[in-house]
């Protein structure tokens, strides 16, 4: 398998985005092929869908300006947060963890790096459909068969730093089921799925890194996955009773059957 990072110049809100993906390619000897996988950081299709909140239009709540107390934020970024997320669960200083369509996620996914002055980035408003757009623009426009990612980063408990994380995806499965297959010793294999889409998301995300690259998109080529025209992303959600981080530090909820 081999990932191309791609250098783009700065994304402004309502850019051509499969347009200037396609130059950015040009540039640096590359044309898409068949089976090819682009990863795309939620960033920047943020800004090319213009996603961007002005903090200073953002006047906070009483309850925002109670979570910016406890958890040493600001009051504007706070009211986002709040407006975004579909559940607070907790946090510590200067991060949140709350849920978002679906996915566990710091913040809401809203971010002040890599944003304007003054600015937070939000997450895509509906990630899977633009994943989607993004696959049927490029297939549009060169006739190639791809699949999409689009990438943030997240975290893992008790370790430090970030990694890839699909939020969505498009033109291939995003998770391999391995149960009921044998193992080396011929045992029939009980739980485990791969989260292809999500390993993937770590390989790009490792090629996009963090800071002022200029690198928010990487071209995936012989990736091992299943290319499909139509998948089910939610089959990358699991339900709270069957996620062991659910059932063990919230055992109340999961058996109440409530959300968090």
């Amino acid at each position: 398998m081999q990932v191309f990072a791609l250098k783009t110049p700065q994304i402004k809100p309502r850019d051509d985005l499969v347009g200037t993906i396609l130059v950015a390619m040009k540039k640096q000897g590359l044309e898409f092929l068949d089976d090819d996988i682009v990863a795309f950081s939620s960033k920047i299709v943020s800004f090319a869908e213009g996603r961007l909140a002005k903090l200073d239009e953002s006047k906070p709540s009483e309850k925002a300006k109670r979570l910016a107390k406890k958890y040493a934020l600001a009051p504007a970024f706070a009211e986002l947060v709040l407006q975004e997320a579909d559940h607070i669960v907790g946090g510590v200083k200067k991060a949140v963890l709350t849920l978002n369509n679906g996915v566990f996620t710091i913040n809401a996914g809203i971010d002040n790096k890599n944003a304007p002055k003054g600015y937070a980035v939000l997450w895509p408003k509906n990630p899977q459909q633009s994943a989607e757009r993004i696959r049927k623009e490029i297939a549009r426009r060169v006739g190639k068969r791809v699949g999409v990612l689009i990438v943030d980063s997240t975290v893992e408990p008790l370790r430090w730093g970030t990694r890839g994380l699909a939020i969505g995806v498009a033109g291939f499965e995003p998770v391999k089921d391995y149960r009921r297959r044998r193992d080396l010793f011929g045992k029939e294999i009980i739980i485990t799925l791969h989260a292809v889409a999500d390993d993937l998301a770590s390989a790009a995300h490792l090629m996009m890194s963090e800071a002022d690259e200029h690198t928010p998109v990487t071209i995936i080529r012989e990736a091992p996955v299943t290319f499909m025209n139509r998948i089910n992303a939610e089959t990358m959600k699991i339900a709270f009773k069957d996620c062991i981080y659910m059932g063990a530090f919230r055992p109340k909820l999961v058996n109440k059957k409530k959300r968090v």
